[in-house]
Parts: structure tokens; C-alpha cells; sequence
């Protein structure tokens, strides 16, 4: 025999959207608890039916109703809230008595539910000291685990109210910036695909402006990063004699034409090398920029890291010690600082001693090289 239900779906989205936010968080913390503790999957046998989630959901329309608002604000306790809608939640078993909240004499606990064993928990556990402990056991300590080791490890020293309210502040504060990481994350794998694949794509122009075209479109950043890239790379070829017209035609695309001619008429090799340079170091300084408008709030970013790299290479010490000194000053408390990478094209930036130390680890430890995070440096 099939049975129907009317569906309210639209008008129950409609209502949960006008809620207070603590009576949204409420609903969440009863939906919550009724799932980890079990309390839908009770039934002695598979024909009866079992408390679900549109009983919470029931219970707290009713609440919502009932409830003046000042029930809901004054003196503030979410613990004390759940613990009154638990207790009626468990009146409500008991009687087998869960009334619809959009159809008069409608009752959503019948005779073919199965509840007892639920009934009987609420009423023997559900108190505020048991509900204050079960959510920062299993609730508090389930978000601590998800976020950063150095979060979790403070939530297994949790011993005192002030220690907890700390623990509860760096979770939502890590919540709250985890799609920061997240992106910051992604950004920098995009940073090292693009490092990889430049050197090996055998790009022409029309490859070229196409992946800046459509690099572009996911952010301009990446765009900016490749132009970089691809500076140092055909800077690379010409300082070892390697390139061709396909490299210059690229190079024509990346400085523009007129500016191409001025350099190809007037410039010697070193020249040009040290002009491609100095435009790539340009184009990097306006990607750390734009990282550290981004992500400077989750991650210390100097944004002068390839400049000063730069001045020391052309030896203008005074410049990369005013840069270093700045960075240094920047970075000495930084709890997390992003990398530099020391792929071919950008080690003609790096000084002797730092490409020597690169090589140096990537012979010390050969499983580096297969690893791209074994070619960068941090900050």
C-alpha cells in the first residue's frame, strides 16, 4: 500500500530563512545531537518507524512560535535552550504525541513509531551539565579535530573555562579563514603547474596568448605569473644561445611590438637578458601584491622577495639589504610564510650561495626531485 504526505517544503524553507541566527544554530545543534547519539536508528525491527529529522525540525517550528522572543535572547544560553526542547521533545515521545505544525489534528508520532528507547534516554540523561559536556566533548572536539594539529592540541589540554573560550575563538577563526587557505593553497599549486609546464610545452605565440587569455579568465593574477615565467624562460634561452624565432616571436607578444623592435635594434645580448629580467622581476613584485591583498590576513607575504633577490644579483647591495631588512622584520614572528621557486628560469635570480644550498639538498636527498615542494625555498 503506498501513502502520500502534503510537502510545505517551500514554506518551511521560508520560515527556517526568517529564524534568528541562535534559533538557526539551535536546530543544528538538536539535528546534531539526535544523529551522534543515535536517537533515529532505534526501532526493533524494520517496519516501525523511528524519530527523524522532521520531528527536530517540528519541534523547533513550534518553538519558534511559542517561544517569545526574549526566551530566545535574554541571558543567552544555547545549552539551556536545547536542554528545554529536549525535555519537550521527550514529553512528546512519551506521549507518542508530536503535533504537525501545518495541519491541525495531525499527529506525527502514531502508533506505528517506535520511540520508546528514545524516550527513555531524554528523560533518564538530557539535562543542561549533561548537554554542556556531550557538546564540548563531541561537538567542540569534532571541530577542533578538523581544523590545524596546533588547534586540536589545545582542545586535549581544555581544563578550565578560559582555556576553552580559547579554543572555541581559534576554530571559529580558523573556520572562518579556511577558504582562505584553501584558495592560498590552490593558488600556489597553480604557481608550480605553470612553473613545470612553461619549459616543456614548446609554446608558440598563438599557445602563448591563448593560455594567457584563458589564465586570465580564472584570475588575473595567474596571468601576471605566467607572463614572469615566460620572461625568465626566453631570458634563459638567449643568455645560453638557445633560442629561435619562435622564442622571439613569444617575447615580441610579452613586451609588446614597438617595445620588441627598441630592444632588438639598440640592446645587446646581456642587455636584453638583464631587461627581460628586470621586467620579469617587475611582473612577480606585482603578483606578490596582489597575493598579499588576497591572503594577507591568513599568511605573512613580503612582496619585495624577488626584487631583493634581483638587487643582489646586479649588486646593488644597498637596495637588497634595505629590502632583506624590511622582509626580515616582516616575516621574524610569521607562523607560516609561502615559498619561492627554484626552477631553472628563476635560478638566474638567486644568488650563487642559495642555488649551491638547492643543489646541495636535491644531491643529499635524491626524493626531492620528485617532489616540486623540494625545488622551492620559503620567504
Amino acid at each position: 500500500m503506498r501513502q502520500w504526505r502534503l510537502s510545505f517544503s517551500r514554506a518551511e524553507i521560508v520560515l527556517l530563512n526568517s529564524w534568528m541566527p541562535v534559533q538557526q544554530i539551535v536546530y543544528h545543534l538538536l539535528r546534531y545531537f539526535i544523529k551522534t547519539e543515535r536517537l533515529t536508528d532505534c526501532a526493533d525491527n524494520s517496519e516501525a518507524g523511528t524519530l527523524n529529522n522532521y520531528h527536530i525540525k517540528t519541534l523547533t517550528l513550534w518553538a519558534c512560535e511559542l517561544k517569545p522572543r526574549t526566551w530566545w535572547t535574554e541571558n543567552l544560553n544555547l545549552v539551556r535552550i536545547c536542554a528545554e526542547l529536549l525535555q519537550t521533545l521527550s514529553v512528546w515521545l512519551t506521549d507518542r504525541r508530536c503535533p504537525h505544525y501545518f495541519i491541525n489534528n495531525c499527529n506525527l508520532l502514531d502508533n506505528s513509531f517506535n520511540v520508546a528507547s528514545a524516550a527513555s534516554k531524554l528523560n533518564m540523561s538530557v539535562d543542561e551539565n549533561y548537554l554542556s559536556n556531550w557538546f564540548v566533548i563531541n561537538y567542540i572536539g569534532q571541530c577542533a579535530q578538523v581544523c590545524s594539529a596546533a588547534v586540536s592540541r589545545l582542545f586535549n589540554d581544555v581544563i578550565t573555562i578560559t582555556k576553552l573560550q580559547n579554543v572555541v575563538s581559534m576554530i571559529i577563526h580558523w573556520r572562518s579563514n579556511s577558504p582562505l587557505f584553501e584558495m592560498c593553497t590552490a593558488v600556489g599549486s597553480a604557481e608550480v603547474a605553470i612553473a613545470l609546464e612553461v619549459p616543456y610545452s614548446s609554446l608558440t605565440v598563438r599557445s602563448c596568448v591563448r593560455w594567457m587569455d584563458e589564465l586570465a579568465k580564472i584570475d588575473q593574477r595567474f596571468s601576471i605569473y605566467f607572463s614572469a615565467v615566460q620572461l625568465l624562460h626566453v631570458a634563459h634561452k638567449i643568455s645560453t644561445n638557445s633560442f629561435n624565432d619562435n622564442v622571439l616571436n613569444i617575447l615580441a607578444i610579452l613586451l609588446g611590438g614597438n617595445i620588441f623592435s627598441l630592444c632588438m635594434t639598440e640592446l645587446n645580448t646581456s642587455e636584453l637578458v638583464e631587461l627581460l629580467q628586470k621586467s620579469a622581476v617587475e611582473h612577480l613584485t606585482t603578483y606578490r601584491q596582489l597575493m598579499a591583498r588576497d591572503f594577507g590576513s591568513i599568511v605573512k607575504i613580503v612582496t619585495t622577495d624577488f626584487e631583493a633577490l634581483y638587487a643582489y644579483k646586479r649588486g646593488d647591495y644597498q637596495r637588497c639589504l634595505q629590502l632583506s631588512t624590511q622582509n626580515v622584520h616582516t616575516l621574524l614572528y610569521a607562523r607560516r610564510a609561502i615559498s619561492v621557486p627554484t626552477f631553472p628560469m628563476f635560478i638566474q635570480l638567486l644568488d650563487d650561495d642559495i642555488v649551491s644550498l638547492t643543489a646541495l639538498t636535491l644531491i643529499v636527498n635524491p626524493e626531492c626531485r620528485d617532489h616540486t615542494i623540494g625545488v622551492r625555498i620559503t620567504q
